[in-house]
C-alpha cells in the first residue's frame, strides 16, 4: 500500500474528509531538517515552501511560481500541481460544494496560515496534535544534539543586555506585559548565541516568554547549554526543558500578550488562557534585528571579501577548463565548495547551492542531482546561486556565466535583467521609500519586452543567521521601509523553460547619506560577466556604474590572485567603452 492511500485510511479512522501537510516543521524555519521534512516523504517534493493536500479521492501540491518547474520533476502521479495564487486550497474546497472537516497538525500552522487556507469555504477545521504522517513515516533520521555556543562580541558588536533593553522599551511603550517570541533566529539574535538546529543557518531552537521588566524564559533543549552559556547569563535569562512551555504558557493570566504572528502556532495560541488579551503584532525583534549595527556591516564586508576571491578563482576556472575537460553541474559545485573550504574562517553554505545549465537553470530553486545534473559545455548559459555561512556574516550571491557563444536573444535578455540590476543598485532612498518602489524599477526593462519573473527582486538577509530575512524585502507586495543598517538581495531574473535562466544577484546594504536620503552600496565583489552583455542596449549611466563597480573589485581582489587569474581578472574588470 502507498504512502497515501495509509494516510487516507488513517484520515477514515480519524472521521476527517481531508489533512493539510506544510513544508514547515513546529520551529516555522526556512530550512527544514531531514527528519521534520513531512511534505518531501509524501510528495517527493524538496523545495522550500509549499502545501499538500490530501483529500479521499485526489491529492494536491500548491507551490508559488518559484517551484512549478521543479514540482513537475519531483513529485509524484499522485499529486495534481497548483501554482499559487492562481489556484489556493480555498477554490479547491469550494468546488466541493460541501462542508468537509479537515485535519490538521496544530503545531505546523498559524490562526493566519489557516484562515488563508481555509478562507470562505465550508470547512470544519479538527485539530489532530498526533502528526499523520508520523504515523506511517519510519523515520531513521538523527537529531542534532550539538551544544549550543556564545558568538563573540567582536562579531555580533552589541551586547544582549542592550538588546533586551531596546525589547523592554517597546513593551512599556506598548503596555505589553509578555512577549512570546517563536522566530528561532529571534532568539539567536537576541542572546547573541547560535547553534545547529537547522541546515544552513545556525540556529538555536526553542521559544521565550518575555516579560516587560526583562525576565527571560528560554524554553529549549537544555541538554544543548553548555555550563559557559549559563554563566554568562546569570540569572538575567533562566532556561527550562521545552516540553514545560505550555504549562507556564497556562499560568500567565490577565495580561496582554503579543504573539508573533508569523510563527506562533495555533495550538500554543489556543492554549493561553482566555482571561490574557492576545496582542497580534509583528515581534518587534525582526526590525532591531534586520537593522545591522556598525560592526556587522563592517564584518559583512570581511565576509562578502572571502566569498568574492572564491568565486571569481571558480570562475576564471570554469571558463577555462570546460573545452580541455568534463564538468557537470554537481562536479563544478563541489569545485565552488573546494575553493570556499581553502579559507579558514569558512563554515557551511548558507543553503544549498544552485548550479544549472541550460534549461536547468530555468528552474529557480533547482537542486542538481545524479538524474537531471547537465555536463556543461556547448554554447548556452551556466546560472550559479550559492551562499556561505561565516562568522564574519551570511553571503548570497548570483552569477550567470557564459559558456561557448552566447545568442543575440540571450544577450537582450541578460542586458535587460542587467538593467534592472543597476536600477535598484542606483535607486535614490528616501525615508518614505518601501521595497515594492524599488521592486518595479528592477522589473520595467524585461515589462517593456513583454517579459517579468515570478520571485521577488529581493529579500533581507541575516548577519550569521538565516539568508532570508524580514521585514524588509522587494516584491510587489513589501510593505516595509528600507531602513539605513538593512541587508538585502538585488536579484532580478528571467527563465525561459527548457532552455536558459538568468539571474545575477549582488548583495546591497542601505547606506545613510543625511537625514532625508540613503543609497545602496553594493556587498558583493564578483565580476559580471561581460562576455553576455549587448553593450548597445546599455545607456552611459548604465555603463558607468559596470566599469565602476569592476574597477573596484578589481583593486580588492587583486592582492588575492596568482599570476594567471590576475591577468584574467585584468580582462574581465576591463572597462567597456
Amino acid at each position: 500500500m502507498n504512502k497515501i492511500n495509509q494516510l487516507r485510511n488513517i484520515l477514515n479512522q480519524q472521521n476527517c474528509d481531508a489533512y493539510i501537510i506544510p513544508k514547515n516543521d513546529e520551529y516555522f524555519g526556512e530550512y527544514v531538517p531531514k527528519s521534520k521534512d513531512r511534505l518531501k516523504f509524501i510528495s517527493g517534493f524538496s523545495g522550500s515552501a509549499g502545501l499538500a493536500l490530501i483529500l479521499k479521492n485526489k491529492s494536491y501540491l500548491f507551490v508559488d511560481g518559484r517551484y512549478t518547474l521543479q514540482a513537475k520533476t519531483e513529485v509524484t502521479k499522485d499529486f495534481q500541481i497548483c501554482e499559487i495564487p492562481k489556484i489556493k486550497p480555498h477554490n479547491i474546497f469550494k468546488n466541493l460544494n460541501k462542508k468537509i472537516t479537515l485535519g490538521f497538525d496544530p503545531k505546523l500552522f498559524t490562526s493566519k496560515m489557516l484562515k488563508n487556507i481555509v478562507a470562505n469555504s465550508l470547512i470544519n477545521l479538527k485539530p489532530i496534535n498526533n502528526n499523520l504522517i508520523d504515523t506511517i513515516w519510519k523515520n531513521t533520521t538523527k537529531v542534532s544534539n550539538n551544544k549550543f555556543y556564545l558568538l563573540e562580541e567582536k562579531y555580533h558588536g552589541e551586547n544582549y543586555l542592550n538588546k533586551i533593553s531596546k525589547v523592554c522599551k517597546f513593551l512599556k511603550l506598548k503596555d505589553i506585559h509578555y512577549l512570546l517570541s517563536t522566530a528561532v533566529e529571534n532568539i539567536s539574535w537576541l542572546l547573541n548565541i547560535r547553534g545547529y538546529d537547522a541546515l544552513s543557518s545556525p540556529l538555536t531552537n526553542g521559544k521565550i516568554l518575555f516579560n516587560k521588566n526583562g525576565k527571560i524564559i528560554f524554553f529549549t533543549n537544555i541538554n544543548k547549554i553548555t555550563p559557559q552559556i549559563k554563566r554568562s547569563f546569570k540569572r538575567k535569562v533562566i532556561f527550562i526543558k521545552e516540553e514545560f512551555f505550555i504549562n507556564y504558557l497556562r499560568k500567565i493570566k490577565n495580561s496582554k500578550i503579543l504573539i508573533d504572528k508569523k510563527t506562533c502556532s495555533f495550538y500554543y495560541e489556543k492554549n493561553i488562557h482566555s482571561s490574557n488579551k492576545l496582542v497580534n503584532i509583528e515581534d518587534p525583534i525582526y526590525l532591531l534585528k534586520a537593522v545591522k549595527n556598525k560592526t556587522e556591516i563592517s564584518n559583512t564586508k570581511i565576509a562578502h571579501l572571502f566569498d568574492g576571491i572564491a568565486l571569481t578563482k571558480f570562475i576564471f576556472w570554469l571558463k577555462n577548463s570546460y573545452k580541455k575537460i568534463k564538468i557537470t553541474e554537481i562536479s563544478a559545485q563541489d569545485k565552488l565548495e573546494n575553493y570556499k573550504k581553502q579559507n579558514e574562517d569558512y563554515l557551511y553554505p548558507s543553503f544549498s547551492t544552485i548550479s544549472g545549465f541550460a534549461g536547468n537553470g530555468a528552474i529557480i530553486h533547482y537542486r542538481s542531482n545524479n538524474k537531471t545534473n547537465k555536463a556543461i559545455k556547448g554554447n548556452n548559459l551556466y546560472l550559479l546561486d550559492s551562499g556561505s555561512q561565516y562568522f564574519y556574516g551570511t553571503t548570497d550571491v548570483t552569477r550567470t556565466i557564459a559558456i561557448g557563444k552566447i545568442s543575440n536573444f540571450k544577450k537582450k535578455i541578460y542586458s535587460n535583467v542587467l538593467k534592472g540590476h543597476i536600477a535598484v543598485a542606483l535607486y535614490k532612498l528616501k525615508k518614505s521609500t518601501l521595497g515594492k518602489h524599488i521592486d518595479r524599477v528592477a522589473r520595467a526593462p524585461l515589462l517593456k519586452l513583454s517579459h517579468n519573473y515570478s520571485h521577488g527582486t529581493g529579500h533581507g538577509v541575516g548577519y550569521f543567521l538565516n539568508v532570508h530575512e524580514g521585514p524588509q524585502g522587494l516584491s510587489p507586495f513589501n510593505n516595509h521601509k528600507i531602513l539605513p543598517g538593512m541587508i538585502l538581495s538585488n536579484e532580478p531574473g528571467f527563465y525561459k523553460e527548457n532552455d536558459f535562466g538568468v539571474r545575477i544577484e549582488n548583495l546591497i546594504y542601505c547606506e545613510k547619506i543625511n537625514n532625508s536620503h540613503s543609497k545602496f552600496t553594493n556587498l558583493t565583489m564578483v565580476p559580471i560577466d561581460k562576455e553576455c552583455i549587448d553593450k548597445k542596449l546599455l545607456n552611459n549611466n548604465e555603463i558607468n556604474w559596470i566599469n565602476n563597480y569592476h574597477q573596484k573589485i578589481f583593486y580588492i581582489l587583486k592582492p588575492f590572485m596568482n599570476s594567471t587569474e590576475l591577468k584574467l581578472l585584468t580582462k574581465a574588470c576591463s572597462a567597456i567603452s
